[in-house]
């Protein structure tokens, strides 16, 4: 099997994943569908063959111990990947991300002008959460990108693997790989405040104790970034919580709610043809009320609703707020907004101009956005 050309044919059709399996035909995601390749399904010769070809000796016995491995690599004249490869009916399988080797701008990726003020912030903690492939290492590349050319501080990351490459710039950066330049994040971490860093990159907060030497790091001055696989501000809340034991939950709300600059949340949503993606945004910015809510367990179910007031005075945003935005502005369907809202029936309502004679929480987020009116499609 020539992998080099079909790493090559995933590039050239644009996909982000690329998936092989033994008796199976190679299979790319596109605009996050699957499309099956015109390829002859590799044969279990096959697949050893590039893991012969692709690992190294290090590697290959990590491999043969554990059955499965991440890592990243380059190929010469193709791009730069990661790769996970795993065991599955007792043969190889794989599975490789395409990693840009040209880092995009926050104007390019589409995100909130306000996400560059934040990636400015001199100390705290900043989180990017989401699902599996929404986009969170790439936000985060972009926010590290913003820093790198517009402040001079000493960057370093901890990342299991390295996937974006970033040179020295106005700042300088240290990056570092599990497994490679060091054991593992736990360990990283706690000599990292002897590495004179300004900026902490973490590529995934996973346990109490990464969670813990964060908000510390976060605590004595420096600007922490990492991602969590949550779905919005709330459950990143809640789920940092859970991490520790009951008795010191309470210690842990008022560590977060001191520390906490922002939480952004992200979904990637399809355009009408599938051929593009566009990511919905919510943004939680650690305001005094948000504070509030953090540090009290009954207020902690009121953020999302602090972030949906806060629209215009600090540029916060929910989920609906940014779909409605991106459905204004003819970028996505209706049915695809309605199918990524948090709230479809709300949503729905809210397209229609109808709401509760209570609520005004949306009031000055219509007045600042296009005042045109939308046609509901017929559902």
């Amino acid at each position: 099997m020539e992998i080099k050309k079909i790493l090559k044919e995933m590039i050239d059709r644009g996909a982000s994943d690329l998936h092989l399996k033994v008796a199976s035909a190679p299979v790319l995601r596109i605009n996050g569908s699957l499309v099956f390749m015109e390829h002859p399904a590799p044969t279990v010769q096959d697949m050893a063959a590039v893991a012969q070809q692709i690992l190294t000796p290090a590697q290959r016995d990590v491999f043969e111990k554990t059955r499965e491995i991440d890592f990243a690599f380059g190929v010469p004249g193709v791009a730069r990947f990661r790769a996970n490869f795993y065991v599955q009916r007792g043969s190889v399988a794989m599975v490789f991300r395409h990693v840009p080797v040209e880092i995009k701008t926050i104007d390019d990726l589409g995100l909130p002008p306000v996400v560059k003020e934040l990636a400015l912030r001199p100390r705290g903690l900043m989180l990017v959460t989401g699902t599996v492939g929404s986009g969170k290492s790439t936000t985060l590349a972009s926010i590290v990108d913003v820093i790198n050319r517009e402040a001079s501080r000493h960057v370093i990351t901890i990342e299991d693997p390295i996937e974006f490459l970033h040179r020295d710039n106005k700042s300088i950066i240290s990056q570092r790989e599990i497994g490679c330049d060091t054991g593992g994040y736990a360990d990283a971490l706690r000599h990292i405040l002897r590495q004179d860093p300004d900026v902490i990159l973490i590529g995934e907060i996973r346990d109490a104790e990464s969670m813990k030497i964060a908000l510390t790091a976060a605590d004595t001055g420096h600007l922490v970034l990492s991602t969590m696989h949550t779905i919005d501000a709330t459950q990143t809340v809640s789920r940092i919580i859970s991490f520790f034991p009951p008795h010191q939950h309470q210690e842990i709300r008022y560590l977060l709610a001191s520390t906490m600059q922002a939480v952004i949340s992200q979904r990637l949503v399809a355009d009408s043809d599938g051929l593009q993606r566009f990511p919905a945004c919510e943004i939680m910015i650690a305001t005094s009320t948000i504070r509030d809510y953090i540090r009290e367990p009954e207020k902690t179910i009121n953020i999302r609703q602090a972030i949906q007031d806060g629209f215009v005075q600090y540029q916060m945003q929910t989920f609906d707020q940014s779909l409605m935005q991106l459905y204004k502005e003819g970028k996505i369907t209706f049915a695809e907004a309605s199918h990524a809202s948090s709230n479809p029936q709300e949503f729905e309502l809210r397209c229609k101009g109808i709401q509760a004679s209570s609520d005004t929480s949306w009031d000055r987020f219509e007045e600042s956005t296009s005042n045109e009116k939308i046609e509901l499609p017929r559902i």
